[in-house]
């Protein structure tokens, strides 16, 4: 039976069944590479997707439970920016995107898509956190490299610019 899923402004009909997980939808039929399988338990943030502008695990998530919704993967970023700012950024990437980049968070990489998607969902709600706050919102985003560091400095430097353009 198929289904009908909003991912990045699209609508896309898809035919898993109701209980394949997101992930697998999005990477699968979708062609979206953004979300990564990682533990499979919703442990480590490798999958995350933005499901109604709220950090989820699809590795866990039904794709039925998210028919009707707005998904965001990390190459919906961008769109997404434009959306909320109503202007592209200079480069196409959403300012989460191009600090991540500025910052050379990435070692090995494979976190980042939860890593990013996370900071987006935490910059939606508070465009200016501390620290501390950042440090919490990322708990529970598993980065085996240790870049934490350079990803606190990125979710910094995205603030400032989402705060200077909005």
């Amino acid at each position: 039976m198929s289904k009908t899923i909003s991912v990045n402004g699209a609508s896309h009909t898809v035919a898993a069944s109701a209980n394949t997980p997101l992930l697998y939808v999005l990477h699968n039929e979708l062609g979206l590479h953004g979300p990564r399988f990682g533990c499979g338990l919703a442990q480590c943030g490798a999958c995350s997707v933005l499901v109604n502008g709220k950090e989820t695990r699809s590795c866990v998530t039904p794709v039925e439970a998210v028919t009707g919704a707005k998904i965001t993967t990390l190459e919906g970023l961008p769109k997404l920016w434009e959306a909320k700012s109503g202007k592209a950024a200079p480069d196409g990437l959403h300012p989460i995107q191009t600090a991540w980049i500025d910052q050379q968070v990435p070692q090995c990489g494979y976190c980042q898509n939860g890593m990013m998607i996370q900071a987006a969902d935490l910059l939606a709600k508070n465009d200016n956190p501390s620290d501390a706050q950042i440090k919490s919102a990322m708990n529970g985003h598993l980065c085996r490299c240790g870049t934490y560091p350079r990803i606190l400095k990125a979710v910094k430097q995205a603030s400032k610019t989402i705060r200077s353009t909005t």
